[in-house]
């Protein structure tokens, strides 16, 4: 890893994103940024998470979950929260939390 800032941030997506496999492609997609973390659906029909990584790799996820998510999903609002630096990433995968 670089001697960039490790980051973690919290999220929360709106819209379609719940039966169009949309924690499927953002796992794939955090994976092969290189993030940890998780991504699980709620109850109230979003999806919500948390992404760790070099910020920069963060930022593009970010990116992807704000404005492409799964082929079939229609996102309306990204929500991020809780960004903060961490010395060490708290997960070792990016998981989908059932």
């Amino acid at each position: 890893m670089s001697n960039e800032d490790l980051i973690s941030v919290e999220y929360e997506i709106f819209g379609r994103v719940q039966g169009v496999f949309f924690r499927k492609y953002t796992q794939a997609e955090g994976k092969k940024h290189g993030l940890v973390g998780w991504v699980q659906n709620t109850a109230a029909g979003t999806v919500q998470g948390e992404l760790q990584g070099p910020r920069s790799k963060v930022k593009e996820m970010q990116e992807w979950l704000k404005t492409t998510g799964s082929p079939k999903s229609n996102i309306t609002r990204a929500e991020f929260k809780k960004e903060k630096t961490t010395d060490k990433l708290e997960y070792s995968s990016f998981d989908i939390v059932k």
